[in-house]
């Protein structure tokens, strides 16, 4: 069975707590993780997900590492076609301005289960389709009997 892998990173201070954007962010990960395992199980993937936690010295290092999403070892935004940005903050993350997420002309601060879903199914099909480099295809011919290798 294959994986997908999540990875969602944020501050998090010395009592535990996180911001309020966060915090939101990780209740629509492990929604949209929970959707994508039942999803995915049938076409033979599972889904990891990992959550990090970054201290506050490496936040202040770089405010816009937290409340970020790594699927498949990308960002959530090279999937989605997003780009980040950043707006001010509020309680564990002080004043600081913290990543925002922009999707066809719609701005975050939390990211949605369902932006999380959708790069995670297109993270997905990619790994039933195959990475470039990960099959012994060199074409767009289709596998030869089955076994996952095209015809020469």
């Amino acid at each position: 069975m294959k994986t997908l892998h999540i990875k969602w990173q944020r501050l998090v201070d010395d009592k535990g707590d996180t911001c309020d954007r966060c915090g939101a962010t990780e209740t629509a990960v492990e929604e949209a993780v929970g959707k994508l395992k039942c999803s995915l199980t049938n076409l033979g993937i599972d889904v990891a997900l990992e959550k990090s936690t970054m201290s506050y010295a490496e936040f202040s290092k770089d405010t816009l590492q937290s409340n970020r999403i790594w699927i498949e070892g990308k960002p959530i935004e090279e999937w989605l076609s997003a780009t980040n940005g950043q707006s001010q903050c509020c309680s564990v993350c002080g004043d600081s301005d913290c990543r925002t997420i922009t999707v066809d002309g719609n701005s975050y601060e939390a990211v949605p289960a369902e932006l999380i879903l959708k790069a995670g199914l297109l993270a997905g099909a990619q790994l039933i389709l195959g990475r470039p480099g990960d099959s012994c295809c060199t074409s767009l011919e289709s596998p030869k009997g089955g076994s996952g290798c095209c015809s020469p």
